[in-house]
């Protein structure tokens, strides 16, 4: 009888969460949880493919923020959103 080794683990086993938003001036803004991935975008839909092609087409892994949600280049890691702006209702 043979051992068989589990099979390794892939090396992207974990998709990254995205977040998506408007800042003040009106762009839609993806960015990931770690704070390494995103951009600025005209419209949501373009947002939402962007945010779906990176995490490996999982919805479940993209999340809309409320508020204001301005995209934070400066420190990774560290998502900016005030969720104590006036809300937009987003279709």
């Amino acid at each position: 009888m043979k051992n068989i080794e589990p099979p390794a683990p892939a090396k992207c086993s974990k998709q990254p969460l995205f977040r998506i938003g408007k800042d003040r001036r009106g762009h839609w803004v993806v960015q990931d949880e770690s704070g390494l991935c995103g951009g600025l975008f005209v419209d949501r839909a373009q947002a939402l493919k962007f945010a779906m092609f990176e995490n490996g087409n999982r919805p479940q892994a993209v999340v809309m923020v409320p508020g204001v949600f301005e995209l934070n280049i400066n420190q990774p890691g560290r998502i900016s959103s005030n969720s104590n702006a006036p809300q937009k209702q987003v279709a």
